[in-house]
């Protein structure tokens, strides 16, 4: 199994692409909030650098965060020291019960440990189980076609002591994107490379709407959280569990 997010990606992750989920998270709680869940437990699935979780913690939820990365868990320990964290893949975790259930980011598509719609849909029945009633479970998935133009594209960021080379291709027979990244970043007078490939499998919105209400959850699809909107091909739900 590839864990993906090693050391310096890790860090680059946090330091330079971390907006998603510090943008995301007052209207997360919003969510939260209009539901009622206004303490308790939330698993957050795929918690990478602790950002959601530590937003959670610092207005009073209980916090049990779960990624593959080592690298990432060490950023989430020191971020928010209040929550609760555990190495492991998202797909296999046995979920305690909880008030509501998260996976920020398009955790759901990536492929670290390969696995399909069946597979998905296993999971969506394992946190329907630990939900309490009337519990919430938040995520979002990244749909096809999320490459404008170019196909591969090729892409490059930096920050003060990282660079990242990016490719991306999209696969339309098979439904993937994949990420091929060069990744630099400083270590004393000098810079460290390496390299990461990620691959996403990506999902219709529709057809993960429809196995949710399978399972028997109650689904709005969202556009973004609150105020801040998604981008291109990245949709949203709220899955309530009612009985």
């Amino acid at each position: 199994m590839d864990y993906g997010y090693q050391e310096d990606l890790a860090y680059i992750h946090d330091v330079g692409f971390g907006a998603f989920a510090s943008q995301s998270a007052p209207g997360l709680l919003e969510i939260l909030h209009q539901k009622g869940i206004e303490n308790g437990l939330v698993v957050d699935l795929g918690c990478g650098s602790g950002i959601w979780a530590k937003a959670l913690t610092q207005v009073g939820y209980d916090v049990l965060g779960v990624d593959l990365s080592y690298a990432m868990l060490d950023l989430a320990r020191a971020k928010a020291p209040k929550a609760k964290f555990q190495q492991g893949s998202l797909l296999k975790f046995n979920l305690p019960t909880c008030n509501a259930v998260t996976s920020i980011g398009e955790c759901l598509n990536y492929q670290f440990d390969e696995h399909g719609l069946a597979d998905i849909q296993e999971l969506f029945v394992r946190i329907y189980k630990s939900l309490q009633s009337g519990g919430i479970f938040i995520f979002d998935i990244l749909e096809p076609g999320s490459l404008s133009g170019t196909n591969p594209q090729k892409t490059y960021n930096e920050g003060e002591d990282w660079a990242i080379l990016l490719e991306k291709s999209e696969n339309s027979q098979d439904n993937t994107l994949t990420r091929k990244m060069t990744i630099f970043r400083q270590v004393g007078n000098l810079y460290r490379r390496s390299k990461e490939t990620h691959t996403v499998k990506l999902y219709k919105g529709a057809d993960i709407a429809k196995q949710l209400r399978q399972v028997g959850f109650r689904v709005r699809i969202i556009r973004g959280y609150g105020e801040f909107r998604f981008r291109k091909a990245l949709v949203g739900f709220i899955a309530t569990k009612v009985c």
